[in-house]
């Protein structure tokens, strides 16, 4: 089983982690809005894990103004999609061994 929890991510031990990275899986880009909204989470939370995703190059940001309002969309990286993925199958595989 120890195998299993090595091949655990660090950057994805949060729910709200969790959470963003599965809302940027099944959208090509989400803005802070959408994702605030779905995770219900304060801005200070959610940039501070935005900002953890982003430096883990998982993620990438894009800030442009639409109209006269500043709009901040968030992508996953191929980098992010990998990593995700693997800390899925490890769950996954941890789960499948216990039952």
């Amino acid at each position: 089983m120890n195998n299993y929890l090595a091949a655990f991510n660090k950057a994805f031990e949060s729910r709200v982690r969790l959470g963003i990275m599965s809302i940027l899986l099944v959208n090509e880009v989400v803005d802070f809005a959408m994702l605030k909204e779905q995770l219900q989470l304060t801005d200070g939370n959610m940039a501070s894990h935005l900002a953890a995703l982003e430096k883990a190059t998982y993620i990438t940001v894009t800030k442009k103004f639409v109209g006269k309002k500043p709009n901040t969309t968030y992508a996953v990286t191929d980098e992010g999609k990998k990593a995700f993925n693997l800390h899925l199958d490890a769950l996954e595989k941890l789960i499948q061994k216990t039952i």
